[in-house]
């Protein structure tokens, strides 16, 4: 399980690692037990278009092409420092960028989940596949999952807080 003090460790080693300018507010970290996900915040693109007001379509062009740009530029940088920490931390790091409306992550990993279903959950698969809204059963349990994630954000939270303070609890607990 990843404790409160992992998280707070990982956080506070790529505050510190990350160059300044390359954050417009701190960057935001993710961990599980495979990955550490980074994710940047970049000033928005107001002074982009001088005079004029941008329709929505230029803006989101925009934005997607600075954080293309801003991929371009930081590689390498970001690749010696995903790789300090993949050695300091075990895990691999996916980077992702924010810029005001616009989100992106890159080289993330997929890890393969092996579950069990019984027919009444593997019909469930099997409608979205057969009815297009995805390509397999494995597609179809990840937009399953990622429903369940937006849409339970709130009890997500607090059942990792639990969790967080069911981990505080055992480590003061006796000692063998």
């Amino acid at each position: 399980m990843i404790t409160d003090e992992s998280r707070e460790r990982v956080r506070g080693w790529f505050a510190g690692r990350l160059p300044e300018e390359w954050q417009a507010e701190p960057a935001s970290t993710t961990i599980d037990r495979e990955e550490i996900t980074v994710v940047l915040t970049i000033p928005d693109i107001e002074t982009a278009f001088g005079d004029g007001a941008p329709s929505e379509a230029e803006t989101a062009e925009a934005r997607a092409g600075r954080a293309a740009a801003f991929r371009e530029e930081t590689r390498e940088q970001r690749m010696k420092i995903a790789r300090e920490a993949e050695h300091r931390f075990e895990r691999k790091v996916a980077w992702g960028v924010r810029i005001g409306e616009h989100d992106e992550l890159w080289t993330h990993i997929a890890v393969p989940v092996m579950t069990r279903l019984r027919q009444p959950q593997r019909l469930v698969l099997d409608t979205l596949v057969d009815s297009g809204v995805a390509r397999s059963r494995a597609d179809a349990l990840a937009w399953c999952v990622r429903l369940v994630g937006q849409h339970e954000q709130d009890w997500l939270d607090e059942l990792r807080g639990a969790m967080a303070k069911v981990a505080d609890v055992r480590t003061q607990g006796p000692t063998a």
